[in-house]
């Protein structure tokens, strides 16, 4: 087994919204390689790592010719040599070689794909699955297959309409094994479907595939959603999840928002006890079991209070508050912010600091919800590492379009290879 670097070649290709990625591949010294294409998000956090876009007239200035060109002259010039299976090593070469915090340099776009490609070319080389190498980069993780939380209806940043919330999701913790669980979401998915077409609304999907109707308002779109998981027959088994991004918040005009008194653009710091208070309200009515970014990026103090007033009968998601990053979501764990949080590799830029957190996680009982991007490609290792760090939750989209059901196919494919193991096969 030759686990040397003999090679890096990247290539420009396009993300599920049609707008460039990155592609990279990284050839080891016995022939074998490994991939990754590098996804993209539309709603993104202010303390994100620095995707590196060109900035010039190719593509309106988001081509990644400059990242491209950072893997394959920089970072390759530096990791030809090196074994591909010393993560922390290759890391740290790449994160000395771009010597900014937020890997503005470089790009974590160009970071991350190669630090992913090294770890599928290993795992290539070992003769494992990746899920089984991402899986013994993490001790004392147990593999276990995330319950989805399927992306049914979209709004905010993820969709042209007048819906405030970015992400209504489905939820099914009462139904047994992931094939099930997808059924049940693609079922729901259907009927939700035979009743906007019923009652004359747009059936066309957003950033995520789910649909993206005009509503009256938020809570109409609840309504629907109720209706379509007792329509399907899975009442009491599947709740909603909320990813509320609350820094994109939406509002179409004077008579259309969620939040009475919380306008599109206004500074959100300092909101929090009228935030809360609807969230209160919305428990009440609603089966609601997780809302993600609940509060403003920068408002520590009210992350404090929803903690507080919500954490007992919610998951408290942070994402654009945490990003992925070990510094700020340690912080939230000491002040008592969260109790779980969004794993987005590209927010961060590099394995070794996915690995950090999912540590951090771990030792605070901090649930991870291992999730994609709304520019998405058809790489699937996320699929690998939320089963290998035995991350709880998973959000890959809705049970549509192809960069979405791709990870969730290939979590199938991962729980028969675990099955068949415990059996001997």
């Amino acid at each position: 087994m030759n686990t040397i670097i003999r090679k890096i070649t990247a290539l420009e290709i396009l993300d599920s919204r049609g707008n460039p990625t990155i592609k990279t591949t990284v050839y080891l010294g016995d022939g074998v390689q490994g991939t990754c294409s590098v996804p993209s998000g539309a709603s993104t956090g202010k303390f994100e790592a620095v995707e590196l876009r060109d900035g010039e007239k190719r593509f309106g200035g988001k081509g990644v010719q400059k990242a491209i060109r950072n893997v394959e002259k920089r970072i390759s010039e530096a990791l030809v040599g090196k074994d591909a299976r010393n993560r922390k090593e290759i890391d740290q070469i790449m994160f000395d070689l771009d010597g900014t915090e937020n890997k503005s340099e470089l790009g974590a776009n160009a970071i991350l794909s190669v630090s992913v490609a090294c770890a599928r070319a290993s795992a290539n080389a070992m003769g494992i699955d990746l899920f089984r190498y991402f899986h013994s980069l993490t001790p004392g993780a147990d593999y276990k297959m995330p319950t989805p939380m399927f992306n049914i209806m979209n709004g905010g940043a993820h969709a042209d309409n007048n819906l405030s919330i970015q992400e209504f999701m489905i939820v099914p913790v009462g139904v047994e094994g992931l094939a099930e669980r997808l059924r049940a979401a693609a079922e729901i998915t259907y009927t939700l479907k035979s009743i906007l077409k019923k009652r004359g609304g747009s059936t066309g999907i957003g950033d995520e595939g789910g649909f993206a109707p005009q509503m009256i308002n938020d809570e109409q779109a609840f309504d629907l959603i109720i209706e379509a998981i007792s329509g399907a027959g899975y009442d009491g088994r599947v709740k909603i999840a909320l990813d509320v991004a609350i820094a994109q918040y939406w509002e179409a005009d004077d008579e259309v928002y969620a939040v009475p008194g919380v306008k599109y653009g206004e500074n959100l710091v300092g909101k929090a006890p009228e935030i809360v208070q609807f969230y209160e309200g919305l428990l009440e009515v609603y089966p609601i079991m997780s809302i993600e970014d609940g509060l403003d990026e920068e408002d520590w103090a009210g992350w404090k209070v929803m903690q507080e007033k919500l954490g007992s009968k919610i998951m408290n998601v942070g994402d654009d508050f945490t990003v992925t990053n070990p510094k700020r979501l340690q912080k939230a764990i000491d002040e008592k912010c969260i109790n779980a949080m969004i794993l987005k590799p590209n927010q961060i830029g590099s394995l070794s600091e996915v690995i950090e957190v999912v540590k951090i996680c771990k030792e605070n009982d901090i649930k991870i919800v291992a999730s994609h991007r709304s520019g998405e490609t058809i790489d699937t290792f996320i699929s690998d590492l939320a089963v290998g760090i035995g991350a709880e939750f998973c959000k890959f989209g809705a049970p549509v379009r192809g960069e979405r059901v791709a990870k969730y196919n290939r979590m199938l494919e991962i729980e028969k290879a675990l099955k068949n193991s415990v059996n001997g096969a």
